[in-house]
């Protein structure tokens, strides 16, 4: 006869010189796979084609070199991509887009916004880009409209409201940095490169080296990196307080494992 197996299996003594293992977490994403979500991929592919609708525009009205140079056209040209990755992984349930890449995108779309409408659309500011000159009409008033209040909306709809809380951590601030500081070098090189009296040759009025000089554009850049590292800041902790919009579904998916009759599992 087979003595029968005990329910509880003591754990094996240690070893005298071989470290005990670490244990294993398996996190929840491995466990549960992920739903196809139709509805949130059909917003993110309508973000998507709209950003690049309003690229598209600039672009057709202005030579499109001059254009791309621009960080809000690089910005939605961001959105447009991630935007339409994610629509293609949620609906074909499929596990999210890296959370360093998807919250540099909000980031830096969200500085799109930030920065046009507090600074270079308010006279009042001392960098402004609309002083003295009419406001854009027809077309080029449908891409302005696109590029710096819709998709920036947009993008933190989807952030709060169709988004899981991804894994943020501190360093990914100062990783989504890296990007601003590389196009403050680029825009300097770029202006260092043109000719004096070029039209447009510093693209944003704070790095403007003939207005301000270097050291202006140092101060400058510094409050304005302040700013964003904040932001970023402000980005993580958010996303670690907010509510998750999919743990109430879920909850109530686990509950339909069981029967009705039985409450062990619920």
């Amino acid at each position: 006869m087979i003595a029968p197996i005990p329910r509880d299996i003591p754990d094996l003594p240690a070893i005298p010189g071989i470290p005990s293992p670490a244990p294993f977490i398996v996190p929840a994403t491995a466990v549960v796979a992920p739903a196809r979500r139709p509805l949130v991929a059909t917003f993110r592919l309508l973000v998507a084609l709209v950003a690049a609708a309003g690229v598209a525009i600039e672009m057709r009205l202005g030579s499109p070199l001059h254009v791309l140079s621009y960080f809000t056209i690089q910005a939605n040209l961001l959105v447009a991509v991630v935007f339409a990755a994610s629509a293609r992984r949620a609906w074909t349930a499929r596990r999210p887009l890296p959370a360093v890449l998807t919250g540099g995108t909000l980031l830096y779309i969200s500085i799109t916004g930030l920065v046009y409408h507090l600074i270079l659309a308010d006279p009042s500011s001392g960098f402004s880009m609309t002083g003295g000159i009419a406001p854009p009409t027809g077309w080029q008033a449908v891409a302005n409209q696109i590029l710096h209040t819709a998709t920036p909306i947009a993008a933190v709809i989807d952030w709060l409201l169709l988004a899981r809380p991804a894994p943020f951590a501190i360093r990914h601030a100062t990783t989504w940095l890296v990007y601003p500081l590389a196009y403050l070098g680029f825009s300097l090189v770029r202006g260092a490169m043109l000719p004096p009296g070029t039209p447009a040759r510093y693209l944003y009025p704070f790095v403007d080296a003939d207005r301000h000089g270097y050291v202006g554009i140092l101060g400058n850049t510094a409050i304005l990196g302040v700013a964003f590292y904040a932001l970023a800041l402000l980005v993580i902790a958010l996303d670690h307080v907010r509510p998750d919009p999919y743990r109430y579904r879920g909850r109530r998916s686990e509950n339909r494992i069981s029967s009705p009759a039985t409450s062990g599992l619920k």
